[in-house]
């Protein structure tokens, strides 16, 4: 993610947190078949856990949640709520826990900040604290190319990468995921297309 980026949503979390605190449907929907293929007590890695919604909804489905964030002021407020919240970012830092390999990754709307070239990376980094067998779950905007936008609550710019499903699935499978499944969806206010993404770690080095 791009410094300007992060920098975007770090003036306006507050706003951007209260904007979206409902969880949507489709959401919830992909919350319910994690936590149902996954079984109670398994172990999520939250890669973008902004405000902390779907994090409190793994947890009532009955999942242990990490949290993390690149923007520093959603790490401060989960803080503050008395959250463990890990100020990382995927592509540099070290994801790795003392408790073992995670059981599945929930991306949800934070990797389509990553540059393109660097999609690949992040995904193996994510492959490497998973355990064979584990689920990847994260969701991207339809499109071609990338590009800046101001909207919604953030009023500075944020930059976006937008993927056409068999070009993401190709890095997917490139980084140590198999069995990828992508699924299109409206999302947002705006009328855009999503990709929802689910893939299984192959056990294979990427």
């Amino acid at each position: 993610m791009t410094s300007e980026t992060v920098r975007s949503y770090d003036r306006d979390a507050a706003a951007y947190v209260a904007r979206t605190a409902a969880v949507p449907d489709s959401v919830r929907a992909a919350l319910e078949q994690l936590a149902d293929r996954l079984g109670p007590g398994a172990r999520v890695i939250e890669i973008g856990s902004g405000g902390g919604r779907d994090a409190l909804l793994m947890e009532q489905l009955g999942l242990a949640v990490r949290r993390t964030d690149v923007t520093p002021a959603f790490v401060a407020l989960l803080r503050e709520q008395g959250h463990t919240c890990d100020h990382l970012d995927p592509l540099v830092d070290d994801l790795s826990s003392l408790d073992g390999p995670y059981d599945a990754v929930w991306a949800n709307a934070s990797l389509l900040h990553v540059a393109r070239d660097d999609l690949a990376t992040v995904l193996g980094h994510l492959a490497a604290v998973t355990r064979t067998g584990g689920l990847l779950c994260m969701s991207l905007k339809e499109g071609d190319g990338e590009g800046w936008s101001t909207h919604g609550t953030i009023n500075g710019p944020r930059h976006f990468t937008y993927w056409q499903a068999a070009a993401v699935e190709a890095v997917v499978r490139r980084a140590g995921w198999g069995d990828v499944v992508v699924r299109q969806g409206l999302g947002g206010d705006r009328g855009e297309t999503w990709l929802e993404l689910w893939a299984v770690r192959d056990g294979v080095s990427p």
